[in-house]
């Protein structure tokens, strides 16, 4: 499948910074990360990503589609100007999922630019992902929740990721769907790649409460701009 790992409150800003009040002690002021490893904590820390991840998820499948792919339009514009000459570089992407922003006409145009586009696949349940190589016109099969993956393609270590959040911070940690994909593949991976987090303005959050797993991003790009590090 395409990995996408690690809503339904109220709209508003209380409700996109709350956190469960039992933590708020153990969190770093200037990180914002947990600074005990306590069972409970860690189940709160649990509970309230999961809380979030339907919050976050239900907020951009309201974004109607005409919007949504205005939105994708203008990401994809903010990226070219962050990453700018890609020629000879591999690229690793991701193919839509559940209201994430749509870049598939511009994973499709980077091999006119010259660069070689690869999309994640599962391979194994809490393993690292393999990145294998795609282009348009080749075909592809469903994998894991019928999300589309290469039908072939090679197996390639990416210069660049672009990650879909289902949130984000300002200090560029990602939260994912949960499943810890992405975590696993980077820290896995022989040599780090430049990493983008990609989604919606409005999925932003204070923090996510990073823990010693969660691998932070270079650069998160929504339709407003570019974050980094």
């Amino acid at each position: 499948m395409i990995a996408h790992d690690n809503d339904a409150g109220r709209d508003g800003p209380d409700d996109d910074y709350g956190s469960p009040a039992c933590m708020i002690h153990l969190v770093d002021p200037a990180s914002g990360a947990l600074s005990d490893q306590d069972p409970r904590q860690q189940q709160d820390l649990k509970r309230w990503r999961t809380v979030e991840r339907e919050r976050l998820v239900a907020l951009r499948l309201a974004i109607p589609a005409e919007e949504r792919r205005g939105l994708s339009d203008r990401i994809a514009r903010e990226l070219d100007r962050l990453l700018g000459d890609l020629s000879g570089k591999t690229v690793a992407a991701y193919l839509p999922f559940r209201g994430e922003p749509d870049l598939r006409f511009w994973i499709e145009g980077l091999s006119m630019r010259g660069a070689i586009a690869a999309l994640p696949v599962v391979v194994a349940p809490r393993s690292p992902l393999e990145f294998r190589t795609w282009s348009r016109g080749e075909p592809l099969r469903p994998g894991v929740w019928n999300i589309p993956v290469p039908a072939g393609g090679t197996v390639v270590t990416p210069d660049v990721v672009i990650a879909p959040v289902v949130g984000y911070d300002a200090a560029c940690y990602r939260l994912g769907h949960g499943g810890g994909y992405y975590d696993r593949t980077l820290a896995a991976l022989p040599r780090r790649p430049r990493i983008v987090g990609v989604g919606y303005e409005r999925l932003a959050l204070r923090t996510i409460y990073p823990q010693t797993y969660d691998v932070p991003m270079d650069a998160i790009v929504t339709e407003a701009g570019v974050s980094t590090r």
